[in-house]
């Protein structure tokens, strides 16, 4: 078959801008690899094996010596696409995709922890990460110290003696506990330590943990990145020595590979990521003020609002205060629940990050795993809920809110 019968034609690159782009023209132009039909919108390659033009090409190939697809648990060019125009957005040198945040957040840890390493967390954290860090690679044989997040004494004397990784979880899943990245990125290089930001409730948009000392940033991109509750899909990224030196041989062989149709999506997904973020959190810091002041609140933590005991330090560390707003209930879980299931706007579920707003009971859902003695460390009472600010009118939602609130 002819390339002129199906009107294949060689598409040209285009010249490069010959500025740096701002992160918002990245979300949008940036990995964009067009095929020979020059198609407009990304393509979607969703074969499992590539082929090649003689055996010699594929010896080459598989030692790195010629630029080659391989297979697609190693790489595929519709993940390749993401990977590059998420790394243009948050300025790393390279990202590894997974298959879910949990699978990214295990992998950055364990390519570089082996038995008798020492890994350093901060103590609030999302229940399944707090599972492997004290469960899962203890077995391993590595240990860990859990520091509180804004506990400076604290994070001096457990970095003061060798340690091989720190995570940090800023701001935390439910609570939005904020660590200071700087800080601790600071006394943890001083030890040869390997800084881990989990950036999830910040998303690219609003925080930049590299520019603030971090190593290695990670995403569960179900949550912001695609933001639309569509896919799951995770990300790591950092420099080229620990992505290519640690990262890939480790996920080659263990296999957390992201699906070339859920790449898809969020390579569109990224296109309109700054602007869902940015409404959102508009609608957050609006959804905060006016919880504040309410009777049947006890308290309202989210890093936007004077109230939080880590304003100062979120103001310099984020952009905004973010989408998700941590409520303490002036009363029971019997009471909370009722609140909850008032709501005829804001629907209820564990997921945040979304178009669509959303309500939990971390002490019953998200948090359930950690022991009531955990839970309490972290001030997740059983009248705390989480709730994940979407994009429907703000008014909307604080009418919700406030008809709930009044039965």
């Amino acid at each position: 078959m002819s390339k002129e019968v199906w009107g294949y034609h060689e598409h040209p690159k285009r010249r490069e801008p010959e500025w740096v782009v701002h992160p918002q023209t990245s979300a949008v132009r940036e990995g964009l690899a067009r095929s020979g039909f020059g198609e407009t919108s990304e393509a979607l390659y969703l074969n499992s094996g590539f082929t090649y033009t003689d055996s010699q090409e594929a010896a080459d190939a598989f030692t790195d010596q010629t630029d080659h697809f391989l297979y697609s648990r190693f790489h595929n060019p519709t993940v390749a696409m993401f990977e590059k125009r998420l790394a243009a957005i948050e300025g790393a040198e390279h990202c590894v995709a997974t298959a879910s945040g949990m699978a990214a957040m295990f992998a950055s840890l364990a390519c570089i922890l082996e038995a008798g390493d020492h890994i350093v967390a901060s103590a609030a954290m999302f229940s399944s990460c707090h599972v492997v860090i004290t469960e899962i690679l203890p077995k391993w044989g590595v240990t860990y110290e859990l520091v509180k997040a804004n506990d400076k004494a604290g994070w001096e004397k457990a970095l003061s003696k060798k340690v091989k990784a720190v995570f940090i979880e800023t701001p935390s899943n439910p609570l939005l506990e904020i660590v200071d990245i700087r800080f601790v990125s600071d006394l943890a290089h001083k030890v040869g330590a390997t800084v881990i930001v989990d950036n999830v409730m910040a998303s690219p948009v609003l925080q930049k943990p590299l520019e603030l000392g971090a190593d290695v940033v990670m995403y569960s991109a179900t949550k912001h990145i695609d933001g639309q509750g569509r896919v799951l899909a995770g990300a790591i990224l950092g420099s080229f020595s620990y992505i290519y030196g640690k990262l890939i041989p480790f996920v080659r062989h263990t296999g957390p590979t992201l699906s070339a149709f859920n790449a898809w999506v969020l390579v569109k997904s990224l296109e309109t990521m700054e602007l869902r973020v940015s409404r959102m959190s508009e609608s957050a810091q609006a959804i905060a003020e006016f919880l504040e002041g309410h009777p049947k609140i006890k308290s309202v933590r989210y890093p936007g609002l004077p109230s939080h005991p880590d304003f100062e330090l979120a103001k310099k560390q984020m952009s905004a205060g973010g989408t998700t707003i941590g409520i303490e209930f002036a009363g029971s879980r019997r009471e909370a629940f009722t609140f909850m299931d008032a709501l005829c706007v804001i629907d209820i579920s564990n997921n945040l990050g979304d178009s669509k707003s959303l309500i939990t009971h971390p002490a019953s859902t998200t948090q359930r795993r950690l022991s009531p003695e955990d839970q309490l460390k972290m001030g997740i009472t059983p009248s705390v809920l989480r709730l994940s600010v979407g994009l429907e009118h703000v008014g909307d939602l604080i009418k919700d809110l406030d008809q709930a609130l009044s039965n």
